[in-house]
């Protein structure tokens, strides 16, 4: 590894060099099953034949020209999403962490046109948001915020899955907007009672609140919908997305319905590279492609299919303390920390996370086989049953 890199990252000891569907392939030849896609980017898999096509015409014809001009992928691709979501306008950029701070700013100029002089967003415990200064203060994790205060004002934060809490907080006359993910992500992989998104809608309604959806890692089909938000008919003020959107290329969107898509004008936020053909253009492909794959019903019946397996495999082990699913993307809880995993797995050829210390979260590709399923828990459930072991017996 170079030293020339900011260490920023504890990087694992492997490169890789090409990828096709749901393997890659490190600069020594060995293969990897990949049940991350890149933290829940690449949903199409890699080299997707369509996606690389799409890249292929669109880099010969035009990258970028700005948004002082128009650009016909950008207008084809926000008449997709909001036909797909429901919501009016679209603002492109080119991350998650982006999108949010678009949602952000949305809320706080929405509370200053009711003249609010400090506008409140309620946020939740166990939150990822990203790590721009608005977004890191939004995200719940301690560790991440270290060393980066003062912090910005205006953020109140409530446990997940409380309606009471955020109610109670609503009523107070300086909340604007309530911002949370559909099922928390970097938090654990962790999914409210049914019925908590809709709670969340009447609560806003109910107290002149923009209810915002954080879909960066749950949109794009991630869940079996094309939103998670979808699985209740919540129609939410606001929602971000990003990651699967560009299946590996940069781009996020903050879509808006009511009066949420009035608030932006110009002049009141921007951005040079958002929304760019190149970027605009590879999304349509994607979509396109999850369309006319039926991917959403594959993300249905694979993650049902492996949820299924990863029970039988570890049933009557103690130290498994939950197995959650929703569409593909999964969760399983021990209970001790199981970083070490990660390491095993990829000396085993496989790509998996950990994250909230004691949880291994997968997100594999929407185009995930059944028989791939089957090969994620077959090297993962030994590693797993074996660190148990190990552990008990020590």
């Amino acid at each position: 590894m170079t030293e020339s890199l900011m260490k920023t990252y504890n990087r694992l000891p492997v490169t890789f060099t090409t990828g096709e569907g749901v393997w890659l392939e490190d600069n020594d030849g060995k293969r990897y099953l990949d049940a991350l896609s890149g933290i829940a980017v690449c949903g199409l898999g890699h080299a997707h034949p369509r996606v690389v096509q799409a890249i292929r015409e669109q880099s010969s014809k035009l990258l970028h020209t700005s948004n002082l001009y128009g650009i016909e992928a950008q207008e084809k691709l926000a008449e997709r999403l909001t036909g797909l979501t429901g919501m009016e306008k679209v603002f492109f950029c080119n991350s998650g962490a982006e999108a949010n701070e678009c949602a952000i700013k949305i809320a706080r100029r929405y509370g200053h046109q009711k003249g609010i002089e400090k506008p409140g967003i309620v946020v939740m415990e166990g939150a990822f948001h990203g790590r721009t200064l608005a977004t890191l203060t939004a995200t719940a994790n301690a560790a991440a915020k270290q060393g980066f205060g003062p912090l910005l004002e205006g953020f109140y934060r409530v446990p997940f899955n409380d309606t009471q809490a955020v109610e109670e907080l609503t009523a107070r006359e300086d909340i604007v907007a309530v911002l949370v993910e559909p099922i928390q992500g970097e938090g654990g992989v962790n999914i409210p009672d049914a019925g908590y998104l809709k709670a969340l809608r009447s609560i806003c309604d109910d107290n002149d609140c923009l209810l915002m959806v954080d879909e960066i890692q749950t949109g794009n089909g991630r869940t079996g919908q094309w939103f998670a938000c979808q699985h209740e008919n919540v129609k939410p003020d606001v929602i971000s997305t990003a990651k699967g959107l560009g299946n590996g290329l940069p781009i996020g969107a903050c879509m808006a319905q009511g009066e949420a898509a009035k608030i932006l004008v110009p002049g009141s936020h921007g951005t040079t590279f958002g929304g760019n053909p190149f970027c605009c253009a590879t999304a349509l492909a994607v979509l396109d492609t999850i369309e006319q794959d039926s991917l959403l019903d594959n993300t249905l019946t694979t993650g049902q299919y492996l949820q299924d397996l990863f029970q039988e495999g570890l049933k009557g082990n103690d130290g498994v303390v939950d197995i959650r699913h929703a569409g593909l993307m999964f969760a399983i809880e021990l209970d001790r920390p199981c970083a070490q995993l990660v390491s095993d797995a990829l000396k085993a050829g496989l790509l998996i996370n950990v994250t909230a210390g004691n949880t291994i979260r997968l997100l594999p590709p929407l185009i995930l086989s059944k028989t791939e399923a089957a090969e994620i828990a077959q090297r993962l459930i030994p590693l797993i049953r074996n660190l148990l072991g190990t552990a008990l017996n020590e």
